[in-house]
């Protein structure tokens, strides 16, 4: 458990209480654990929820569906990103990619080092096994789609 910790960047007394359940992880935290045991996030949920199941700094998330094919495992979100600060996302196990679909809002995101912007009705995509960003340009809440498609090993 020290070691995943260690590797997650986070401390062995959080892991310990999401091991337990007493802590409640943030979106950040989950993805930081996933991507160093290399699963998708949705590996670690209880499923397709009503309400959202997972928040970040930024952005909350409801899991709407998983699917796989021969190549990949993809997961389908509806996210929403509020204004303000924004979101840094750890990076995913190599290979995992990001599509979003903005539905309301203006939305920043992708790498860290090379974010992309998009409108409602644009996309964006990016490789995100590096540190990736969700952040609303303006005051608007973006609301959006986020499909991530994990290929298989």
């Amino acid at each position: 458990m020290s070691a995943l910790a260690r590797r997650a960047r986070i401390g062995k007394a959080t892991l310990s209480g999401l091991e337990n359940g007493t802590r409640n992880p943030t979106l950040e935290t989950l993805y930081a654990v996933t991507a160093q045991l290399g699963v998708p996030l949705a590996a670690v949920l209880s499923g397709p929820a009503a309400e959202p199941i997972v928040r970040g700094a930024a952005v909350s998330a409801t899991l709407l569906e998983v699917f796989d094919d021969a190549d990949a495992t993809y997961e389908l979100y509806r996210i929403r990103v509020a204004p303000g600060p924004g979101q840094l996302s750890p990076a995913h196990q190599p290979g995992v990619t990001e599509h979003v679909t903005v539905f309301a809002g203006v939305l920043r995101a992708g790498p860290a080092d090379a974010p992309l912007t998009a409108a409602a009705g644009g996309h964006l995509r990016w490789a995100s096994d590096v540190p990736h960003i969700y952040t609303v340009v303006g005051d608007e809440e973006v609301a959006a789609s986020l499909l991530l498609r994990y290929p298989r090993r």
